[in-house]
């Protein structure tokens, strides 16, 4: 009876403290899970960073409790700190990459789709991971990034305006009447179908020089199409040359014997 006099009030506030911690750990936990879920975060960074919070609080929790209790747990929080510590130093390659992806999601630079340029790379984005960024390019293929390179990197996003600018030089000869090479070229690239109505393309003289007059044709495409709009453009304008007489440059070379 001495015994429970003295402890048990001690076990009673340390019973009420852990139900009522628990409770208020549920309730901040439900709380940031909707507040990740407003702000549209992928579905595995909302899972993991709503169970690290949960466990974070709840090993606090415990620890408080066991001090009520009267249990040193100086030794617990120091033993703790230090397998923190060799994990951390063990994996601060991947937790720098983790940080990478959590800022990536967070952020939102890129989304799946979207086709950008990263690390000497460039790819259609197919999967955001927690580590990883995958990119599928032109060739087909398949290359993994590490998130903490791409965070830290340049990224460019070439789908973020929803389309792109493709630019192709094409040439005529010197002696060309400049104003029908344009019209030419500029009927070929409206009929092209992978070319968008808007931006409006353009066809501008960019060099006169070498035996030929350069010209910059500069339509626009979406990001799927512009590998076509590329090869097909410079197809279409070359027949449409040919059939008006259009002529195109000729190499010469001039050469001094001495």
């Amino acid at each position: 009876m001495e015994w429970l006099a003295m402890f048990g009030p001690k076990l009673l506030g340390a019973i009420l403290v852990f139900i009522i911690g628990l409770y208020l750990i549920n309730t901040v936990s439900r709380l940031i899970s909707k507040g990740l879920i407003k702000r549209g975060l992928d579905v595995s960074l909302q899972s993991f960073l709503g169970s690290l919070v949960s466990v974070g609080l709840k090993i606090l929790l415990l620890i408080s409790v066991a001090g009520m209790l009267g249990i040193q747990t100086t030794s617990f929080v120091a033993v703790i700190g230090a397998l923190g510590l060799a994990v951390g130093l063990a994996l601060q390659g991947s937790l720098a990459n983790f940080a990478g992806g959590v800022l990536l999601l967070v952020f939102k630079p890129f989304k799946v789709g979207d086709v950008i340029e990263s690390g000497g790379q460039t790819g259609s984005v197919q999967e955001i991971q927690i580590f990883n960024t995958i990119l599928l390019t032109p060739e087909n293929k398949t290359v993994i990034l590490a998130n903490g390179g791409v965070s830290n990197s340049t990224i460019i996003n070439y789908s973020r305006h929803g389309n792109l600018r493709v630019d192709i030089t094409m040439a005529v000869a010197p002696d060309s009447d400049i104003e029908k090479a344009r019209g030419i070229a500029m009927q070929a690239i409206e009929a092209n179908r992978f070319v968008l109505k808007e931006p409006a393309p353009s066809v501008n003289v960019i060099k006169v020089g070498d035996g030929m007059i350069s010209l910059a044709i500069r339509p626009y495409a979406t990001p799927a199409d512009y590998w076509d709009a590329f090869f097909t453009v410079q197809e279409d304008v070359k027949n449409a040359w040919d059939k008006n007489n259009v002529s195109g440059p000729i190499p010469t070379r001039v050469i001094i014997s001495k």
